[in-house]
């Protein structure tokens, strides 16, 4: 028989434990800190840490909405999924409508992707939301798009899409367009992000915790 720890309580205090150890975390104010250990717990990499960014007041601007009841916007159901319901302090809406039937036609009619094309079905929901994008860079540049021509602004974007093509460059353009569009942004420089690190950064904001 194997022998492997199998106290869950245990298993996650050692986790957290041996990521503070690992990690450098001095760039993080404590809140951020925080976010900082779920996003590299979910990735199972301690050097994610070097690659975080947030803007200034992100964390209390993302907690703000969520007591609010302010919807969480996803642009993949991975992400909507990972989200633990339990812990959202206000029963907030999770909504992903890449499944949406208007979907297809109007990503047609865009000339883009399908994730990108059900950011436009956010309406109005858009203002003042947690945004989390953790597949299509598509996705977050169409947003920031819609930002910059007038449209709804969010309390704050979780943008942190994975992938070799564009998702690097999305980033680069949120933490650029971020102070001039008034939005404050998590994210995940270069290649590196996904549902799991996005939804684990979600559920930190949920729920105010010492790791």
């Amino acid at each position: 028989m194997h022998d492997y720890l199998t106290d869950g309580a245990e298993i996650y205090r050692r986790s957290f434990a041996m990521i503070r150890a690992e990690s450098d975390l001095r760039a993080f104010t404590g809140d951020q800190q925080t976010v900082a250990v779920r996003m590299i717990h979910a990735a199972g990499q301690t050097d994610l840490a070097r690659d975080i960014r947030f803007s200034s007041g992100a964390v209390a601007a993302a907690r703000a909405a969520l007591r609010t009841g302010a919807p969480i916007l996803t642009d993949v159901n991975m992400v909507a999924h990972g989200v633990t319901r339990k812990r959202l302090p206000a029963g907030n809406e999770v909504l992903c409508l890449l499944s949406d039937p208007r979907v297809p036609g109007l990503a047609a009619d865009l000339g883009t992707t399908r994730s990108a094309a059900a950011v436009d079905l956010w309406g109005e929901r858009l203002s003042g939301a947690v945004v989390a994008i953790g597949n299509a860079p598509t996705a977050l540049f169409h947003l920031l798009d819609r930002v910059r021509s007038g449209g709804p602004r969010p309390a704050v974007i979780a943008g942190i899409p994975v992938g070799f093509i564009g998702a690097a460059e999305s980033k680069d353009a949120l933490i650029a367009d971020a102070a001039e569009l008034g939005i404050e942004y998590i994210t995940v420089t270069g290649r590196r992000g996904g549902s799991a690190i996005t939804a684990a950064a979600i559920n930190a904001l949920a729920q105010e915790e010492e790791l």
